[in-house]
């Protein structure tokens, strides 16, 4: 590492300043998870297992042509799913960018309060890892800046209450806490989706219809993204995510049991966790962040402190800059990314299946393309209901996106 990492979760740390978010006050704790509070392969402590099996190879069959979740398993070609939807204008091309502040930059980054204090990037792995990915490479060093990370149990938390300044996370994580008054703001995109509705593979579910009157598993949470996420892919079929299905919490490791007690019809899951339970035949998938209509929007951002960024215009242009950089690296060079993310422990299972994954997720989204999307997913949470602190689409926009390009 080019920068000193501290591990900042392996203190008790403890901040006056409460945060609103989904409607409850929460006081700002960061404590180190233990093995016991934390699911194996839950890489970023959200209650999803986004890290592929260890030790249990898988035939990666990659194909030409894209296939939505359902047809393709329907037709036997699986990863069909994963064969990129090709959507003009949703690159941003960094990867050789010169990230060398310009004098007019140095000159308006020294005058800024943050000058000379270290960029404490969230240490997220996975498909989030940009920020961690930036300070490997040495982007922040090359941006003017010092670097070191930061790991608690949220990065909601440490995004508001200044103890983190970057992270890349689901929009479907913090939309609803921005418009409950927590100090974060989006300042560029990320990578499309990354995980699906998936069933057990002999059921009688093979359509998001086919779930009406069942319950359906989020597993992080009744108001947490896996909720979010699924009510949208719900929604998107015409199906009521309120009258038309019980949502329930049922935690990853625990799912694929539910279903074969029939406890649950299907479950949100991480497309890198299932995917070998998928190819020994085990689920299916029946409806996808992968798919079509979901392809054309962002799933995760770059996130940065409202007042952080407010206070530090240039400062943050740069760090966003360095992330974006790491996105488009890993996009052009995604068989040596994910290579480094495996050797780094910031990601598991097998190589070939995540090389795949990982090349369908898209790295390094345009501010244009994700811009539109965020103001169609605001548009959609406001219909139905997950977002209630406002019905103002436009306030909500301008409160969540700030791209600092």
């Amino acid at each position: 590492m080019r920068t000193k990492r501290t591990l900042a979760a392996m203190l008790a740390l403890s901040v006056g300043m409460s945060l609103t978010a989904c409607g409850g006050g929460k006081q700002a704790e960061e404590t180190k998870a233990t093995e016991k509070e934390q699911l194996a392969g839950d890489l970023n402590n959200d209650g999803q297992i986004e890290m592929g099996q260890d030790g249990v190879e898988v035939e990666v069959n990659v194909s030409d042509v894209h296939m939505n979740a359902a047809d393709a398993f329907a037709a036997g070609k699986w990863e069909a799913l994963f064969t990129p939807v090709d959507i003009p204008g949703r690159f941003v091309d960094m990867e050789n960018f010169d990230l060398t502040p310009t004098e007019e930059e140095k000159a308006a980054m020294e005058k800024e309060p943050a000058y000379g204090k270290p960029v404490l990037y969230y240490m997220s792995d996975g498909c989030t890892s940009g920020p961690t990915v930036a300070d490997d490479k040495g982007y922040y060093e090359e941006a003017g800046l010092t670097a070191e990370g930061f790991k608690g149990n949220s990065y909601i938390e440490a995004l508001g209450t200044q103890q983190a300044t970057v992270a890349v996370g689901h929009i479907a994580t913090m939309l609803v806490p921005i418009t409950n008054n927590v100090d974060i703001t989006f300042v560029g995109g990320a990578h499309i989706g990354c995980k699906s509705l998936y069933a057990l593979a002999d059921s009688d579910y093979n359509t998001t219809e086919d779930l009406k009157g069942t319950q359906v598993s989020v597993p992080n949470g009744i108001g947490a993204s896996d909720y979010n996420i699924t009510s949208l892919l719900l929604d998107a079929d015409g199906i009521d995510p309120l009258k038309d299905v019980s949502l329930i919490q049922v935690s990853s490791d625990a799912c694929v049991a539910a279903m074969e007690r029939g406890e649950i019809s299907a479950a949100l899951l991480s497309d890198t966790f299932a995917y070998a339970m998928m190819k020994e035949g085990k689920l299916k998938c029946i409806r996808s962040l992968q798919d079509d209509d979901f392809a054309k929007d962002s799933c995760c951002v770059i996130a940065m402190n409202r007042t952080f960024v407010k206070e530090n215009p240039v400062i943050s242009k740069k760090i966003t800059q360095a992330v974006q950089k790491a996105h488009s690296w890993m996009h052009e060079n995604t068989e040596e990314a994910t290579q480094l993310l495996l050797d780094r422990g910031w990601n598991g299972g097998d190589y070939d299946m995540n090389v795949m994954i990982n090349n369908a997720l898209q790295f390094g989204l345009s501010d244009e393309f994700t811009g539109e999307s965020l103001k169609r997913v605001i548009e959609k949470y406001v219909r139905l209901g997950l977002i209630t602190a406002t019905d103002d689409v436009d306030s909500i926009y301008e409160l969540a996106w700030t791209p600092v390009q």
